[in-house]
C-alpha cells in the first residue's frame, strides 16, 4: 500500500499547486475581488473625481499643468470643487510653480501633465525639486492599461525615467487604487526629508465607464474559442478595472513622520554651545520646513544671540537688518568660531566640501537626511555630534534649554563691523562709472531700496544674480526663493508664479540674467491670463558671462557666450504685461521707471525692466567692461 500512499502525496501536492495557480490568476485577475465589490456601469463618475476629492482634502489650493487629453477629467474635476488651474506655457514651469507654493506654503506642490513628450519635459524641475528637498505631486497620463508597452501614441516607460528622482514612483492600475495611493504619496512627499512623489495614471483610470468600454469592443474578433477567450479577458478587464470604484474610502490626510533630535543629542548641544565664545550657526533651506512656524524659529534665534549666516530658502528669516545676521565674510568667521552648527546646512560645494570648517571646532550638524548629514565627512571635517532630525525644530528646543544664556556680544559685533566694511565698499563700486551702459550694482541697489516690505525675491540667473544676492536684502522669513543646489537656470517664471498665488498681496520681484530669461519669458503670457502681475528686472549684458569670464582666459575663445542687446520689453508688452528700458541714456529715470513698475503690478499688470548693464563679477561685486 505504501506506493499508493506517494502516489496519493504526489497527486495532493500537484492539486494544491493547480488550486494555488489557479486562486493566484483569480487574483491577478481581479475575479475574486469582483465577487464581493461590484461594477456601477450606470454611473458617470470617473477617476477625476476621485483625485479631486482626495486633493482637496488634504487642502491643495493650485494645480499647475499644461493640458493634454489623457489628464483631463483631473483638472475638470478639479475645478468643479474649486482647486484653481493654473496653465502654464511650458511643463517645467508647472512643476517649478507648485515647488514655490509647496516651500512658501508649507502643503504639497501639485502638478499635473500628459504622457510622454509632456512628463520627459518636467524631468529637470523634479530633479531641481529632489535636489532642493521640496514636497511635491508629479500627476503624470499615461496609455491604457492594456496598451502600454504596445506602440500606442505617447508611451513610453515613464516609471523608469522619474524612479531615481521620487521618493515613490507608482502606477495606477484600477479605479480604487487611486484614493489610498494618492493620500499615501501626498504623505511620502513630506515625510522625513521632503521631495518629490510620481503617480502615473493610464487613460483608462480616469475616464468614466461608458466611455472606456467603448474601446474594450473588438471590432472582429478571432473566431472560436480564441475569440471567446479574448472577448472574456477584455470584459473580464474593464469590469475589474471599475469594481468597487465608487464605495466609500477615507480621504483625509494620513500621518506624516519627520525624525526629530532626542533629549540627550539636545542636552550634548547645550553642553557644548554654552561653553562656546565664538559660536556661528549656518542655516539652510531645511530649517524653514514645516511643521515649526519660522517665526518661532527666529524667536529662538535672536533669543540665542548667536551670529547667523542664511542661505537658500532661510534668507530673510532674520529681517532686512538684524544685529546677528552677518552676510559678508563667512569663510573668515567659520575658521575663527570655536562652535558651528550646521543647521540644514550641507557640506557640499557651498562650503567647499567641509575645508571652510576649522578643524578646530567643533561642530553640530542637524539634518533630515543622513547623507546630507555627513556628507563629505570622511575626507574634510568631522562632526562632533552628529543629528538626523529636524533642523527648525531642534534650534527652538537648543534657545529653549538655553534660557538666560546669551552669546557674548562683542563676537557678533565684530563680524558685524566686517559686514559694514564689506558693504560700504560695494556700494561705493555702485557708484562708479561704465563705459557702456549701466552700473549693474546701481540698478540692484536701487531696487533694494525701493522694493515693498512685503516683497518676495525670486532669484534665476548666474552672474547679474550672483551679485543681487549680495545686494537685495528679502524682508521677512520666506521671502527670497532661489532653485537650491542644482543651480537650474529657468527657474524663475514658475517661482515667480507660484509666489504670486501663495501671496497675491505682496510684490514679487523676478531677478534674472538675460542667458535665463530666454527660459520662461513666455510665462509673461500666463501671468496675464492668470491675472499675476509679478515685476521681472532683466540685467541684460548680452552674455553668459559667469561663462565667458572663464572661458576666454583659459581657452581664448568667446564662442557660444555672445548673446544681444535684445528687446525683451517688447516681448513683454506683446504678451499683454508691460515692458521699459533702461539704458545709458537714460539712467536718471531708473527710480521712476522702478516705481512705474510697481504701480502696473499693483493694477495688475505684469512689468518687465529690461536694464542694459556692463559685466559684473559675482564673487566680489567688481565691475568689468
Amino acid at each position: 500500500m505504501e506506493p499508493f500512499g506517494v502516489v496519493g502525496i504526489v497527486l495532493g501536492c500537484f492539486t494544491s499547486l493547480v488550486l494555488g495557480g489557479l486562486l493566484f490568476a483569480a487574483h491577478k485577475l481581479g475575479i475574486l475581488y469582483q465577487l464581493f465589490h461590484k461594477t456601477d456601469t450606470k454611473s458617470s463618475k470617473h477617476g477625476g473625481d476621485i483625485v479631486a476629492e482626495v486633493l482637496h482634502a488634504h487642502g491643495v489650493k493650485y494645480i499647475f499643468t499644461l493640458v493634454g487629453g489623457h489628464i483631463s477629467p483631473i483638472l475638470v474635476a478639479c475645478e468643479k470643487v474649486g482647486i484653481r488651474i493654473v496653465d502654464t506655457r511650458h511643463e517645467a514651469t508647472a512643476v517649478f510653480a507648485a515647488d514655490a507654493v509647496a516651500r512658501l506654503s508649507g502643503t504639497v506642490g501639485v502638478a499635473a501633465v500628459t504622457a510622454g513628450p509632456g512628463l520627459t519635459n518636467t524631468v529637470t524641475a523634479v530633479k531641481n525639486a529632489q535636489m532642493a528637498e521640496s514636497p511635491l505631486l508629479l500627476i503624470g497620463g499615461a496609455a491604457g492599461t492594456l496598451l502600454q508597452g504596445r506602440g500606442a501614441l505617447q508611451d513610453i516607460d515613464q516609471m523608469s525615467l522619474f524612479k531615481p528622482l521620487c521618493k515613490f514612483c507608482t502606477s495606477i492600475r484600477t479605479v480604487r487604487e487611486i484614493v489610498p495611493t494618492v493620500r499615501k504619496a501626498l504623505a511620502i512627499a513630506q515625510s522625513g526629508t521632503p521631495g518629490p512623489v510620481f503617480i502615473e495614471f493610464p487613460i483608462d483610470t480616469l475616464y468614466p465607464f461608458h466611455l472606456v468600454s467603448k474601446e474594450f469592443v473588438v471590432k472582429n474578433p478571432p473566431k472560436g474559442l480564441m475569440g471567446k477567450i479574448v472577448s472574456w479577458y477584455l470584459h473580464n478587464h474593464l469590469m475589474n478595472l471599475f469594481a468597487g470604484a465608487w464605495e466609500p474610502k477615507d480621504v483625509s490626510p494620513l500621518p506624516v513622520h519627520i525624525p526629530q533630535a532626542t533629549d540627550d543629542q539636545i542636552q550634548k548641544c547645550l553642553e557644548l554651545v554654552s561653553r562656546a565664545k565664538k559660536p556661528v550657526i549656518v542655516l539652510g533651506s531645511q530649517a524653514t520646513l514645516p511643521p515649526t512656524p519660522v517665526d518661532n524659529i527666529r524667536k529662538a534665534l535672536e533669543h540665542l544671540g548667536i551670529p547667523c549666516f542664511l542661505g537658500g530658502m532661510s534668507r530673510g528669516l532674520l529681517g532686512k537688518d538684524s544685529p546677528i545676521h552677518i552676510r559678508q565674510n563667512r569663510r573668515d568667521a567659520l575658521k575663527e568660531a570655536d562652535v558651528v552648527v550646521l543647521a540644514g546646512t550641507v557640506c557640499d560645494f557651498r562650503l567647499s566640501y567641509g575645508r571652510t570648517l576649522s578643524r578646530r571646532s567643533k561642530i553640530i550638524a542637524v539634518n533630515r537626511d543622513k547623507t546630507q548629514l555627513l556628507k563629505n565627512s570622511d575626507m574634510f571635517w568631522k562632526p562632533t555630534i552628529a543629528i538626523q532630525g529636524d533642523a527648525g525644530s531642534f534650534l527652538v528646543r537648543l534657545s529653549e534649554g538655553l534660557k538666560g544664556h546669551r552669546c557674548p556680544e562683542e563676537w557678533p559685533q565684530s563680524l558685524k563691523a566686517g559686514d559694514a566694511t564689506k558693504e560700504a565698499a560695494n556700494r561705493a563700486k555702485a557708484e562708479e562709472k561704465t563705459e557702456y551702459h549701466l552700473n549693474p550694482l546701481k540698478a540692484l541697489h536701487c531696487v533694494d531700496e525701493l522694493m515693498a516690505e512685503d516683497s518676495i525675491i525670486v532669484a534665476d540667473g548666474g552672474d547679474f544674480v550672483g551679485s543681487a544676492a549680495y545686494i537685495m536684502k528679502p524682508r521677512g522669513p520666506l521671502c527670497w526663493l532661489d532653485p537650491g543646489a542644482f543651480g537650474t537656470l529657468g527657474v524663475g517664471g514658475g517661482f515667480a508664479l507660484g509666489a504670486k498665488l501663495c501671496r497675491p498681496e505682496s510684490e514679487v520681484w523676478v531677478v534674472y540674467g538675460d542667458g535665463s530669461l530666454g527660459y520662461s519669458i513666455a510665462e509673461f503670457d500666463t501671468f496675464t491670463r492668470h491675472k499675476t502681475p509679478v515685476i521681472a528686472l532683466v540685467g541684460n549684458d548680452a552674455c553668459w558671462s559667469q561663462i565667458s569670464r572663464e572661458q576666454v582666459p583659459m581657452l581664448g575663445s568667446n564662442v557660444a557666450c555672445g548673446l544681444a542687446y535684445t528687446d525683451y520689453h517688447i516681448v513683454a508688452d506683446g504678451y499683454g504685461g508691460k515692458g521699459y528700458l533702461i539704458g545709458s541714456e537714460n539712467e536718471e529715470k531708473l527710480n521712476d521707471i522702478i516705481r512705474q513698475a510697481q504701480r502696473d503690478a499693483r493694477e495688475g499688470k505684469a512689468a518687465l525692466i529690461n536694464v542694459l548693464i556692463g559685466k559684473t563679477n559675482f564673487r566680489d561685486g567688481s565691475i568689468s567692461i
